[in-house]
């Protein structure tokens, strides 16, 4: 593990890139599990959920190592709560991630024809969303260089404008899906149907979650 107190030194935004960057791969990791759902392949989706289940624990010591080194006699560009708390939203998109991944593995299912269009573009679109705030945390550093005003902080307010977006557009995919899936209760299980209304709304919380880290960095930017 790196010394994140000498990251610190440098930056208090490095760090955070750190955790988001391992957030991002627990994401990924989840995303291919839910590749092997559309594909039918159930063979690896235990084997994958182990990894994603490993990587949100390493997100995990990255988080502490930074809560236990934050500097507190150190002058930040931001305040240390504002740091905290972009942490959490980011810690809560790997816990989102591994929810997804272990819930795959509770039953063998399959992807309805009924459902299959929405359910991708519902899967694309929250990937979307965790993409692009992403992109806003990389581009703190940037902020700090500018004193976050300027050019710059426009450009980030409107990057975070584009995920609020995304997170609305998956809201209204989700909420098609729910009803197509009402309309067609016969065509589930009960175990079946209860495992798929979780499952969405594990994918959900990812742009729910992205939208709130934007959020987050909006605001600080607006008490800057």
């Amino acid at each position: 593990m790196r010394t994140f107190a000498k990251l610190f030194g440098r930056s208090p935004f490095l760090p955070l890139q750190t955790h988001m960057d391992k957030v991002i791969e627990c994401v990924a990791k989840a995303f291919e599990a839910l590749e092997q759902l559309f594909a039918g392949q159930h063979d690896r989706l235990e084997e994958l959920a182990q990894f994603v289940s490993r990587l949100e624990h390493d997100a995990d010591r990255i988080k502490d190592d930074i809560r236990n080194h934050l500097p507190k006699g150190m002058f930040l560009p931001i305040d240390r709560a504002s740091l905290l708390e972009i942490l959490s939203k980011q810690d809560s998109i790997a816990d989102k991630a591994e929810n997804i991944a272990v819930l795959l593995t509770f039953k063998k299912l399959t992807v309805p024809d009924a459902i299959r269009a929405d359910f991708r573009a519902f899967v694309d679109k929250n990937n979307e969303s965790v993409k692009a705030v992403a992109v806003v945390v990389r581009e703190l550093e940037l902020l700090m260089e500018s004193g976050f005003g300027g050019a710059e902080a426009e450009r980030v307010k409107r990057l975070v404008s584009d995920v609020a977006l995304k997170e609305h557009e998956a809201d209204v995919i989700q909420r098609r899906l729910l009803k197509t899936m009402l309309s067609r209760e016969e065509d589930f299980t009960y175990g079946e149907f209860f495992l798929w209304t979780r499952l969405l709304a594990q994918v959900a919380d990812l742009s729910n979650f992205a939208e709130k880290l934007g959020n987050v960095i909006r605001m600080t930017l607006e008490i800057k």
